[in-house]
């Protein structure tokens, strides 16, 4: 696997989390008998476990999802993919430490990589380290200055922080870069209501529900924006 779509499949596993109760958990569940299946007959096949644990984050099965990269990592101790995808359960299992000490390995050997940079600035964030995680992120979009994901999450950091006007102006950024990313214009317009600007919020929206929101789905944040 790529090492920049490792955090893209990140997000996306996420999304799909959401909707698995909507959907059934029927396919998921047979993709990972189906992957259970393969890996007894062949348990050293490093892919396979990989995809196996694929399925189990796709189930949120966190501590499962672990013990797979556990097993790979015994293996290849050097193994990208593993030691990034375990720090994201370890994040979701709220075990800090050990999702740190994987981030931090990964970056030992793939010093600046975006994914694992971005991924430990984050987890600084979630555990307080405010300051560490500040710095990462203004280390990463000093070597990606054209990445607009770089500049939303630094956004909101500084919105957690009720830093709002850098918050504002990193969202600006985040905009410039991927103009038809409406996540991050309804981010600016969320921090410029908490600013009190209703005017610009209301701009943002508008701009939103031009490149595709629908405006029933913006129906309360437009009652706030009302003078």
């Amino acid at each position: 696997m790529k090492l920049k779509t490792l955090f893209l499949v990140v997000i996306v596993c996420g999304c799909f989390t959401q909707n698995i109760k909507a959907q059934g958990n029927a396919h998921y569940l047979d993709s990972l008998d189906a992957a259970s299946e393969k890996l007894r007959k062949f348990p050293d096949n490093i892919d396979l476990r990989l995809k196996k644990a694929s399925w189990n984050m796709m189930l949120q099965q966190w501590e499962y999802a672990q013990k797979e990269y556990d097993a790979i990592l015994k293996r290849d101790t050097n193994n990208v993919a593993a030691l990034y995808y375990r720090a994201y359960t370890y994040e979701k299992l709220h075990r800090y430490k050990y999702a740190r000490r994987d981030y931090e390995a990964m970056l030992k050997i793939v010093p600046g990589n975006f994914n694992g940079m971005l991924g430990l600035a984050l987890l600084c964030q979630k555990d307080m380290h405010y300051t560490e995680a500040m710095n990462l992120i203004n280390q990463l979009i000093q070597l990606h200055p054209d990445s607009a994901v770089a500049y939303a999450a630094r956004g909101g950091m500084e919105l957690e922080r009720n830093m709002l006007e850098l918050a504002e102006y990193d969202y600006g950024e985040a905009m410039k870069r991927a103009p038809e990313d409406t996540d991050f214009i309804l981010n600016r317009a969320n921090v410029r209501l908490k600013l009190g600007r209703r005017r610009e919020a209301k701009e943002d929206l508008d701009l939103a529900v031009k490149k595709g929101v629908p405006r029933p789905a913006l129906a309360e944040w437009y009652s706030l924006c009302k003078e």
